[in-house]
């Protein structure tokens, strides 16, 4: 019930179409309960003897039977048409609010998460409020009105053969209420297999050309095969249970019909029920069984829903751990001002990455931070544009704290250009427009080329509208590198993050992506991550990690000077060059 009150919450803006849809419902089912009145009593005239006003019975008879019929099949079409706009609806505005809500998380929510099982949540599990909404709740209060209904009508007709009736109703209610608790955990398990086969297929097409270069084609295929075999079988499993849970359902249903035959037939040779009210009973008598048929298959198809319910909520309900703060502002274009305040910081796992780090880096300046892998460079990276929140401490851009801006103004004040550069699947004049949308064909070309990168992009087959493929993997990654340099000059951002821009590509491409950076230096505030340190030579201030701690900082001739840790860096960086 919790997870259908969370949904239903979801599902109230739609509340008018499902009110009228299930109205809808009500009608069809109460025409449902008063045919067979109707055909009985026609029944009655006919073995009483067909006179002329008999004729002209039936025939009114008749004609409010076709009255019925006829707003049974209105009623059934605007149930049907209703409650599936309401709960296609439901499905599409939960896929988006699912999608924006997995876009605000913070860098922390993904660190557990794999993007295949994602993609299972956002589309599977959503599609099965569609079975929800439009056909197992309507089903259920159908099946419930009618059983009642017809419960009273058997009642008030013959209260003797109604108790016979009734003699299945708790067995009936028992098997249901051990299938449901018996298979949950099969529909549950079988949603969360769906998830990790995607996560598994989705991982492997990414990493296709790493397959194929170490010949991993066949452990992959093992590895995708044991996924969906587990699902099979706990699909399996359930479906073994539904196998003997519905025949069951059955069986207790006809024999429910057998001792109302056997007892009406006794009643009728007493003389204690004419011939109509059987006929009138055992019309009633499949609409009183039928609910409890569809039951055993409401019940399934609700453990299936409610399983994909409960991984929906698990996301919708995920805390969102970076957001405004109520007094947040928008600071408008940023001078370019970065300043670490005594800031320290772990991953959640109680080891700081980062130790009382302080720094300041004024607006034009370059500072780049050097050390070796797993001293916290990338980390101070994403503090910057509030990937994370410091442990303790504060960053602040033109002295203000981060968290007292609005993120879009925040990062709309940065520019990033990563070692792994993602590229999305269109045209490079696309890719570089990616952080402006709205800029014009000649400012593209002019960021491309302080990137060093538009006599490359002429020579590809369609220039500016070549594709590029997903991830970009038509280019070199050289290329790659120098489009995201390219995306960040057209940002025109204060502030432009290098995070080993030049850790994978060749020393020519190096150069490039050097005199790139030579471009931008001293119109924006760079803050670089270096691997390669012949490129943050000219930088205003390195700064040497430690262990999460700042071990030296100055230029680079202080710092050669000193002969401490980055001299050591310096010359192995040289050398390895």
């Amino acid at each position: 019930m919790k997870i259908l009150i969370r949904l239903a919450k979801e599902a109230k803006q739609y509340k008018i179409h499902y009110l009228i849809g299930i109205l809808a419902v009500m009608v069809t089912t109460g025409v449902s309960l008063a045919a067979p009145k109707i055909l009985s009593s026609m029944t009655g005239i006919v073995s009483a003897g067909v006179t002329e006003e008999g004729v002209k019975k039936i025939a009114v008879y008749a004609g409010v039977l076709a009255a019925l019929y006829l707003v049974k099949w209105l009623s059934r079409f605007l149930s049907t048409y209703l409650l599936h706009v309401a709960a296609w609806k439901l499905v599409n505005n939960t896929r988006v609010k699912l999608y924006d809500h997995i876009q605000m998380s913070s860098m922390s929510f993904f660190k557990d998460k794999q993007t295949g099982d994602l993609l299972s949540r956002v589309v599977n599990d959503t599609s099965n409020f569609e079975m929800l909404y439009a056909h197992v709740i309507p089903e259920f209060i159908t099946n419930i009105l009618t059983f009642a209904g017809v419960f009273v009508i058997l009642l008030v007709m013959n209260w003797k053969l109604a108790s016979v009736t009734a003699v299945v109703i708790p067995l009936v209610a028992a098997a249901c209420i051990y299938y449901g608790k018996k298979v949950r955990p099969n529909f549950k398990a079988a949603q969360r297999l769906v998830g990790d086969i995607s996560a598994e297929i989705q991982d492997n097409i990414s990493g296709v050309y790493e397959i194929q270069a170490f010949g991993q084609e066949a452990q992959e295929h093992a590895h995708v095969a044991e996924r969906a075999e587990k699902h099979t079988v706990a699909i399996l499993k359930a479906l073994k249970t539904s196998g003997i849970f519905h025949p069951l359902i059955d069986f207790v249903s006809s024999m429910g019909t057998v001792l109302v035959v056997g007892v009406g037939g006794y009643l009728a040779y007493k003389n204690q029920v004419d011939v109509e009210d059987i006929v009138a009973f055992l019309l009633y008598l499949s609409l009183f069984f039928g609910p409890m048929e569809n039951l055993a298959r409401l019940v399934e198809n609700a453990q299936t829903a409610y399983a994909s319910g409960e991984r929906t909520v698990q996301i919708l309900d995920a805390p969102i751990e970076i957001k405004d703060a109520p007094d947040a502002a928008d600071i408008g274009k940023a001078r370019g001002d970065i300043a670490f305040d005594d800031v320290s910081f772990d991953y959640g796992d109680g080891r700081e990455v980062l130790h009382h780090v302080s720094f300041e880096c004024k607006a034009g300046e370059m500072i780049a931070f050097v050390g070796a892998t797993g001293a916290g460079k990338t980390t101070v990276t994403k503090l910057i544009p509030r990937f994370y929140e410091p442990t303790s401490g504060e960053v602040k851009l033109d002295g203000v704290n981060v968290k007292n801006i609005t993120l879009r103004s925040l990062r709309s004040n940065i520019a990033p250009v990563l070692q792994d550069t993602f590229l999305f699947n269109g045209t490079v004049a696309e890719n570089i427009a990616y952080a402006n949308p709205s800029a014009k064909f000649d400012e593209i070309v002019a960021a491309a080329t302080k990137a060093h990168i538009h006599e490359e992009i002429l020579e590809m087959p369609d220039g500016y509208m070549t594709k590029v493929g997903e991830r970009g993997m038509r280019l070199s990654g050289g290329q790659k590198q120098r489009l995201a340099i390219a995306r960040a000059i057209l940002r025109d951002a204060p502030v432009i993050i290098l995070d080993e821009a030049t850790a994978s590509v060749d020393s020519e491409t190096e150069r490039y992506i050097q005199q790139a950076i030579n471009e931008i230096n001293g119109k924006h505030t760079i803050v670089a991550v270096a691997h390669r340190l012949s490129t943050i030579k000219n930088a205003d201030k390195i700064v040497v990690l430690k262990d999460g701690e700042i071990a030296e900082s100055g230029t680079h001739d202080e710092l050669m000077a000193a002969g401490g840790i980055y001299r050591d860096l310096f010359l192995k960086s040289s050398g390895g060059e």
